[in-house]
């Protein structure tokens, strides 16, 4: 008797073997399985999807950060002494890490569409467990030199709550393919009840999430207020040096209605404009002064301070990357510039109608001018010749002396506070001006100016709070804002909001009846209709015969018999005839 075994023909499958291949390195069809994942495997796909999710809440971190990046260098050159955007490698890193986790977690995904087995390669689980490390090890390095700036995720929850919620709502929808598939499988066991009770209460929680959400920008479009103007923050110090000329001017240039700067006194009494503590940063006094560097700004006379170059630095360094973008003109006037006194600034200020928010450091108590540095201040005001109307003075001390400049505080106080004082303006980080106290302080005629907007996203939002100005080291980035991003009155958000959540569930409802509908058809197939119905009709050359064995037996053992294998290619199917079979 002749024995055989049937022929196999598979068909190409370029796809499952792309994503087998890639995950876990099984390129064989003899190395794929349907069977389900071990517990390992489930364990490493947990592993992906919680590296997913943190490296995405680190690049949003990042995403609505670039508000403050200024402040993150400045608190780097703290620490090191030495200036430079540290913020390259953290991005491109973060960037590298967030791809890679994102491929492998859809190739992850695909094995499971495709019901097949899980098992990633030594090499990418080298690779998941060196991001999530990575990552986690810079989430605990911001928190150790940049713990305030997590306040920034809730402020930006405002503008961006809406646009998160639908598409969280579009991925929990669409994740539900997989869900339903897994559910509705013929064994039965505690771990799916709990799947979906877990998939059931996520996708309620989407559902009804909008009803905690704090949105300024959803407010009718007659409610909306005048522009907020913009007050230059030393200028305009992406464009220029900081509190130098140039960049007072270029800040007037965009649109800038007031100036902002920080003050520091003399020696001999002179206030000038510097923000850090010493000259090291944003002039040249390692060269002019190698062994006075790192002394206190203030310790210099204004002869030696006027000797400095405050403009060269920001042609060497490019902080912001814009010194390419300057013509030949602009950077030899930049690379002149000295640093500034305050009655320059003053006189450009009182020369353009705008007005002047002075940040002034109080001498230490062994400097000379630590009991009149007010005096100098109010002498320099006199000599440029502004109004004392248009000069906002923020220090708290020594306000009695002051009445004549306009009374301001850089904290956040209670209205009690604020008449006891005589403060007309608060100057208020943008984490703690809240819609509330912005409606309260405006109710009670008290101006209030948040710092720093850099980015279009919170101008609007704040533009929609009702804020009346915002300081900026950008004002060349909020010119472009004449309207706020977006705006919605409640009802159009109340219809996508319901709709939204109509279409989610009614597609998650299809979805599982889609599935049970799908098992329970494979139930109703016996074994020999599963087998006919895996033969389609194709040609010839379609067909990939990968293995043909006949077996022939011992035929002295008294059977006579006699089979015939015939293959018929023109009717695009490879069948057996059997003839004449006797025992």
């Amino acid at each position: 008797m002749v024995k055989h075994q049937p022929l196999q023909v598979y068909e190409k499958q370029v796809f499952l073997s792309f994503v087998t291949g890639v995950y876990g390195c099984r390129w064989k069809r003899y190395q794929r399985s349907q069977d389900d994942s071990s517990r390992w495997e489930c364990t490493w796909f947990i592993l992906l999807c919680s590296s997913f999710l943190l490296l995405l809440f680190w690049a949003y971190f990042w995403l609505v950060a670039q508000n403050d990046i200024n402040e993150f260098n400045m608190s780097v050159y703290n620490l090191s002494g030495e200036w430079s955007d540290e913020t390259i490698p953290l991005l491109a890193s973060s960037t590298i890490g967030f791809s890679y986790i994102t491929f492998l977690l859809m190739l992850a995904l695909s094995h499971i569409s495709l019901g097949q087995q899980l098992n990633l390669y030594w090499v990418h689980k080298i690779g998941v467990l060196a991001t999530l490390l990575t990552t986690i090890s810079g989430i605990i390095s911001v928190d150790d030199l940049w713990a305030d700036e997590w306040d920034i995720l809730l402020v930006s929850l405002q503008a961006t709550a809406p646009f998160l919620h639908l598409g969280a709502l579009t991925t929990v929808t669409a994740i539900s393919w997989l869900v339903a598939g897994y559910v509705v499988r013929r064994e039965r066991s505690t771990f799916q009840v709990l799947v979906l009770l877990i998939y059931t209460l996520l996708l309620l929680a989407l559902f009804l999430a909008p009803l905690t959400f704090t949105c300024p920008c959803i407010m009718d479009r007659h409610s909306l207020t005048h522009r907020p103007d913009v007050i230059g923050r030393r200028g305009a110090p992406m464009l220029a040096p900081e509190n130098t000329m140039v960049s007072f001017n270029r800040a007037l240039q965009h649109g800038a209605s007031s100036l902002e700067a920080d003050v520091s006194i003399s020696v001999d009494g002179v206030p000038f404009l510097m923000r850090d503590s010493t000259f090291r940063r944003t002039t040249d006094i390692s060269k002019v002064y190698p062994s006075r560097q790192y002394d206190d700004a203030s310790s210099f006379n204004w002869t030696e301070i006027r000797s400095l170059n405050a403009g060269q630095w920001f042609l060497e360094s490019d902080p912001y990357w814009t010194a390419k973008t300057l013509t030949e003109r602009d950077r030899a006037r930049i690379a002149n510039q000295s640093v500034c006194s305050l009655v320059d600034m003053l006189r450009l200020a009182s020369r353009a109608n705008s007005s002047a928010l002075l940040d002034i450091r109080r001498p230490p108590p062994e400097h000379p001018r630590h009991r009149s540095w007010f005096m100098d201040t109010l002498w320099a005001v006199q000599k440029a010749g502004i109004s004392q109307k248009r000069v906002t003075w923020t220090p708290d001390s020594d306000r009695g002396r002051v009445r004549g400049l306009q009374q301001g505080a850089n904290e956040k106080l209670s209205i009690k506070e604020i008449r006891q004082r005589g403060i007309t303006s608060l100057n208020l980080h943008y984490s703690k001006a809240h819609h509330k106290d912005i409606e309260e302080y405006l109710a009670n005629n008290v101006s209030v100016t948040v710092y720093p907007v850099n980015e279009p996203w919170l101008y609007s939002l704040l533009w929609c709070s009702g804020v009346p100005s915002v300081s900026s080291d950008a004002p060349q980035v909020l010119r472009k804002v004449p309207y706020p991003i977006w705006l919605m009155s409640h009802h159009a958000y109340d219809f996508i909001w319901i709709t939204s959540d109509l279409v989610s569930l009614a597609v998650v409802i299809g979805i599982f009846c889609y599935q049970k509908w799908k098992m329970s058809g494979m139930q109703n197939y016996n074994p020999e209709q599963i087998m006919l119905s895996a033969v389609t009709r194709r040609t010839s050359r379609e067909v990939n015969i990968m293995k043909e064995k006949l077996i022939f037996s011992d035929i002295n053992n008294g059977l006579g018999s006699s089979e015939e294998l015939s293959l018929y290619p023109e009717n695009g199917y490879a069948r057996y005839s059997h003839s004449n079979i006797s025992r």
